[in-house]
C-alpha cells in the first residue's frame, strides 16, 4: 500500500490495540510512533518514503535482501515480539512502534504482491483485496479505520479530541448542536384526528338538519 495508507492504518491499529495493552489509545505521541512504525518495514525500498530518508541504508538493504524480504517476514515479527518481551526499549515507546510495524505487514498482505513470510525461503502469501495505489485502496483503509474507532470501549467527545490534538483551542466553548424535537406520540395524533373527524361529521349533520328545517312548509 501507499505511505499515507500505512500511516493511517498504523494509527488505527494502535487505537484498537492500546486498550488491551493498558495504554491510552488516542495519545498524540503514541499515535505518532504508531505512524512511524507503519512506515518502517519499507526501509528496504530506496524509493519509499522512509527509504529516501535513510539512504544509503535502504540502498544496502535493497541490494542484499531485496524489497519485502526480511523486514516483511516472520523473522521481523519474532524480532518485534522479543523487543517487547525483554523491554529493551520502554514499553510506552516500543508498543506503538511495533503495533504500527505489524499493521504494515497486515496491509501488504492484502495486496497481490503479498509477503514472503518464510523468508529466506521462496513463496509468497497474500489475500489480494486491493492493488497498491488503486481506487479501492482508500475504501479498504477507511473501513479498517472505522472498525478500529468502533472497537474503542469509550469514544471521546470530538471537541475534547480536537483540543488534545491542537486542532481547536476553544472547542469547549462551542455549543453542541441542539437536540431534535421529540416526535409526538402516534396515539395522540390518532385521537386528535378522530376528534376532528367527529367534529366535522357533527357540523355536516347540523348543516343538513338546518337545511331540512328551512325547506319545511310553514
Amino acid at each position: 500500500m501507499m505511505a499515507g495508507s500505512h500511516i493511517a492504518l498504523g494509527m488505527a491499529a494502535w487505537m484498537a490495540a492500546a486498550p488491551h495493552l493498558g495504554q491510552p489509545p488516542l495519545a498524540p505521541g503514541a499515535m505518532a510512533l504508531a505512524a512511524l512504525g507503519g512506515l518502517l518495514p519499507d526501509i528496504d525500498h530506496p524509493k519509499s518514503w522512509v527509504g529516501r530518508r535513510v539512504r544509503p541504508v535502504s540502498d544496502i538493504l535493497a541490494a542484499l535482501l531485496g524489497h519485502r524480504g526480511v523486514t516483511h517476514s516472520l523473522l521481523a515479527v519474532v524480532g518485534c515480539w522479543l523487543l517487547l518481551r525483554h523491554q529493551a526499549v520502554p514499553v510506552a515507546w516500543a508498543a506503538p512502534i511495533i503495533i504500527g510495524y505489524l499493521s504494515h505487514l497486515g496491509a501488504d498482505l492484502l495486496t497481490p504482491g503479498g509477503l514472503r513470510l518464510a523468508w529466506p525461503l521462496r513463496g509468497t502469501w497474500a489475500l489480494p483485496l486491493c492493488r497498491t495505489g488503486s481506487a479501492f485502496e482508500p475504501l479498504v483503509v477507511a473501513l479498517l479505520i472505522a472498525a478500529a474507532w468502533a472497537s474503542l470501549p469509550q469514544r471521546p467527545d470530538p471537541r475534547t479530541l480536537a483540543e488534545r490534538w491542537g486542532l481547536c483551542f476553544t472547542c469547549e466553548a462551542l455549543p453542541l448542536p441542539p437536540p431534535a424535537p421529540p416526535r409526538p406520540p402516534r396515539r395522540r395524533l390518532a385521537a386528535q384526528s378522530t376528534d376532528g373527524s367527529q367534529a366535522l361529521a357533527d357540523a355536516r349533520q347540523g348543516g343538513l338538519e338546518g337545511r331540512s328545517h328551512s325547506t319545511m312548509p310553514g
